[in-house]
């Protein structure tokens, strides 16, 4: 297993952000969004965690960094569920790293692009149980979320910040607008944003998600 990438903050940290990039990207995809991201948070931690490279069932088996396998793109993305799992535990055993360090959980976000977005979205709504700083979720979408589903108290306490391109053609708007809606109508405090591009980040879109970040860690 890959270490993740660890960048300290100027300051001594007393906040962090897990952020997981997207399929086929690396743990260095983030690095220049969290060293912009660090210019104005001086004592939040980044951790960039790198998924194991496995083969994907929608590219043909081609071996490439990926969260877990995708079997189908339609009607829904159809998923291993089983390296979901692992994924989620291995954001959870993270989570408690920091909180070893000295990071107390509420001030500890998770934040994740399109594949990695769904494996933050599912370990804050679906696994953890207890508080959270808040969850970024770029360009992506929820393959776990259902009727069933019911979220604790504490998990209504994670506020969320939804960003999505106007023209995305991977992870398609609507489907990041659903994970949206389902959290609003379970009485999260979540946001949407989005950006006339495509499966992208913008700069626009860095600033706002500092601008939240900053917020939430007065």
């Amino acid at each position: 297993m890959t270490e993740p990438l660890i960048l300290q903050p100027v300051k001594p940290a007393d906040a962090c952000v897990i952020w997981l990039h997207g399929l086929g990207a690396d743990r260095y995809d983030f690095l220049p969004v969290a060293e912009a991201l660090q210019e104005s948070l001086l004592t939040t931690r980044f951790v960039l965690p790198q998924a194991p490279t496995r083969a994907v069932t929608i590219n043909g088996g081609y071996e490439m960094p990926s969260w877990y396998d995708i079997l189908a793109m339609s009607p829904a993305r159809a998923i291993s569920r089983e390296q979901l799992e692992v994924s989620a535990q291995r954001v959870f055993d993270l989570i408690e790293e920091q909180k070893v360090c000295g990071i107390d959980a509420s001030r500890i976000f998770l934040a994740g692009f399109s594949q990695g977005g769904a494996v933050v979205l599912h370990t804050a709504f679906v696994k953890w149980q207890g508080p959270l700083g808040g969850v970024l979720a770029l360009s992506t979408y929820a393959p776990t979320f259902s009727d069933e589903l019911e979220l604790s108290a504490s998990q209504q306490r994670i506020p969320v910040l939804s960003l999505h391109g106007q023209y995305d053609d991977v992870v398609q708007n609507s489907m990041g607008r659903t994970a949206y809606e389902y959290l609003k109508q379970r009485g999260v405090t979540v946001t949407w944003q989005e950006y006339p591009m495509g499966h992208e980040v913008l700069p626009e879109e860095i600033r706002d998600i500092g601008v939240w970040l900053a917020e939430r860690l007065r």
